[in-house]
């Protein structure tokens, strides 16, 4: 069975850091896109980084600069390095898998950004 699962997520005050880890499984993982995507209360759920299976990395603008995804395919594991949160960071951030037309998602993991 295909599993995507989150890892990591918890509470930071602004300006600090958090790893969040995405472990995928029941896949062929070294040739899926993985991607992160988080939602915020009362938002619709938005697209924050992607890494394709070669390493090309893309970003949204509201965290370029700031996040960092990569990919270990020792451990089929994607993960995203935040920086500098902010509040406006605070989301329930997910990950998704695609191989070829099909997307697996993760339940998701609390990131909560407060003083």
């Amino acid at each position: 069975q295909v599993q995507v699962v989150e890892s990591g997520g918890g509470l930071v005050q602004p300006g600090g850091s958090l790893r969040l880890s995405c472990a995928a499984s029941g896949m062929p993982f070294s040739i899926a896109v993985m991607g992160w995507y988080r939602q915020g209360p009362g938002k619709q759920r938005e697209w924050v980084a992607a890494v394709g299976s070669g390493g090309t990395t893309m970003y949204a603008d509201s965290v370029k600069g700031r996040f960092t995804i990569s990919r270990d395919a020792t451990k089929n594991t994607v993960y995203l390095q935040m920086n500098s949160l902010k509040p406006e960071d605070t989301a329930v951030y997910y990950c998704k898998a695609v191989i070829n037309t099909s997307n697996y998602w993760g339940p998701g993991t609390q990131v909560t950004v407060s003083s």
